[in-house]
């Protein structure tokens, strides 16, 4: 007996299916990891040694990136593990901890790309203003409230799910321990934890969501505005790569956790998951770096030195 179960670890499925594709899938995986830790580990180097890109936008830039690197090394080497076949169980304890630690960083990057809106939102609306209403502290401040909220947040979710009941069978139908497979495991009632599940998805995934809407529905209108079209695309270009990011990240997290039932399409869920927790915090630094014209000169200028 754990934690008042009958079920002490888990067996991850991960993706069935031949030796050779499994293999495919690992290297494939093995490749993201790499590139994923490279490239964001490259721009948080970057940001520090150049000091033209010392500003409110990259140090928040730098604690995604930061938050990218922790994501992946939670997700990607136990996936590993689990398709070669030599780590496929998951005590029930950890499964939990890596539950309540992804859950967290996601949270944490939604807070921190509401953060990035609000920040674009003084820099092109209040320009003359921007290094005043923007300065060293809020920045801090607002980072820190990023992190602290999406780990918070998650507290009381992680709570209730460790509370479950376990009575077999113990396979999850994932790479990972998600919120969705502990559901449709669990042989007590899951209404409290789905609830919980709901509300702490509108509260997070929602709520910020909308703040980065409005704040680029006040970007648009002021863009808008602008008489020159140089003009125009200059304001445009400070928030397009960021745009992007939370285009592709809103988009799969509230297919995910936004709904009613958290415990319909586990396989549609799984493929899903997987862009969203291992694609996704690939792609940032890529977009962040070709959409951004101060982060390519730093780049040239670091391989000039």
């Amino acid at each position: 007996m754990a934690n008042g179960t009958s079920v002490e670890e888990f067996i991850l499925l991960g993706f069935p299916g031949t030796w050779q594709s499994r293999v495919s899938l690992v290297v494939v995986f093995a490749l993201i990891y790499t590139l994923t830790v490279v490239g964001n580990a490259s721009i948080i180097v970057l940001v520090w040694r150049s000091s033209n890109l010392h500003t409110p936008m990259y140090f928040f830039l730098c604690n995604l990136s930061f938050l990218e690197i922790w994501y992946t090394m939670g997700i990607v080497p136990k996936a590993i593990g689990v398709m070669l076949g030599t780590s496929q169980t998951i005590s029930f304890s950890v499964c939990i901890l890596q539950l309540f630690f992804l859950l967290s960083l996601g949270s944490t990057e939604c807070f921190l790309l509401a953060v990035m809106a609000y920040d674009r939102y003084l820099a092109i609306c209040y320009p003359l203003r921007y290094s005043s209403l923007m300065n060293s502290v809020l920045s801090v401040r607002l980072a820190l409230s990023s992190w602290l909220g999406g780990f918070l947040s998650i507290s009381l979710l992680a709570f209730l799910t460790s509370r479950l009941t376990f009575c077999g069978p113990d396979v999850i139908n994932h790479f990972l321990c998600d919120i969705d497979s502990c559901l449709a495991l669990s042989c007590s009632d899951t209404w409290p934890v789905e609830l919980a599940t709901f509300l702490v998805s509108i509260i997070v995934v929602v709520a910020s969501c909308v703040v980065t809407l409005v704040s680029y529905m006040y970007i648009i209108s002021s863009i808008l505005r602008i008489q020159s079209v140089h003009g125009r695309k200059k304001a445009f270009s400070t928030c397009s790569a960021h745009l992007s990011v939370v285009t592709i990240w809103y988009g799969s997290t509230m297919f995910l956790y936004v709904k009613p039932s958290a415990q319909s399409s586990l396989d549609l869920n799984k493929i899903v998951n997987t862009f969203n927790t291992v694609v996704t915090p690939l792609l940032n630094p890529f977009i962040y770096t070709l959409r951004n014209k101060e982060v390519k000169l730093a780049l040239v200028r670091a391989f000039q030195k």
